[in-house]
């Protein structure tokens, strides 16, 4: 299975691809907009999964890109998802177009929540699109969960987390 982590040798992408590397039926394309650093990354990446670095840029003609790379899923880690100006899904229209499941680590909200409009064209292609797929919303549609089990109805959910401009990059990420 060919995995394209956009963002691949960020922070996130970077975290994503190092805890599916040892994965030996995996082939992990790393990408962003310098291939330097995609090569670097894949350099220094354990494990049993085969590692390619690419460019790939999200601004760019998406197609041909996705045509060269042809992965099974598209992980997008590049964000951030608030900034991607006028045409936010191209990225996620472009994976339907070629066939290709998409996964983001999105945590803005007006972002995920935008998401759902591709579910029909999804599910007719028997295509996956996931979107929010990071901590903030996975950690609060957990606690969501857990805390309305027993309620018949759930009209409004608030939620935040403020994380410490001292802290790492934990166990979470």
């Amino acid at each position: 299975m060919k995995i394209l982590i956009l963002g691949g040798y960020g922070t996130f992408g970077g975290r994503l691809a190092r805890l599916l590397a040892d994965e030996p039926g995996l082939e992990l394309l790393i990408a962003g907009r310098s291939l330097q650093k995609a090569q670097a990354f894949c350099a220094g990446l354990p494990g049993r999964a085969a590692k390619r670095a690419l460019v790939f840029d999200r601004d760019a003609e998406l197609a041909p890109q996705l045509a060269a790379a042809w992965p099974h899923l598209l992980v997008d880690a590049s964000g951030p998802f608030q900034d991607y100006g006028d045409d936010p899904y191209r990225v996620v229209r472009a994976c339907l177009a070629q066939g290709v499941d998409y996964m983001d680590l999105a945590d803005g909200a007006d972002f995920v929540e935008g998401i759902a409009r591709f579910d029909v064209e999804a599910r007719q292609r028997g295509l996956r699109v996931l979107s929010g797929v990071s901590s903030f919303p996975v950690l609060t549609a957990a606690v969501v969960s857990a805390l309305a089990a027993d309620l018949v109805a759930v009209r409004k959910i608030t939620a935040g987390i403020a994380p410490s401009p001292d802290a790492g990059v934990g166990p979470n990420v």
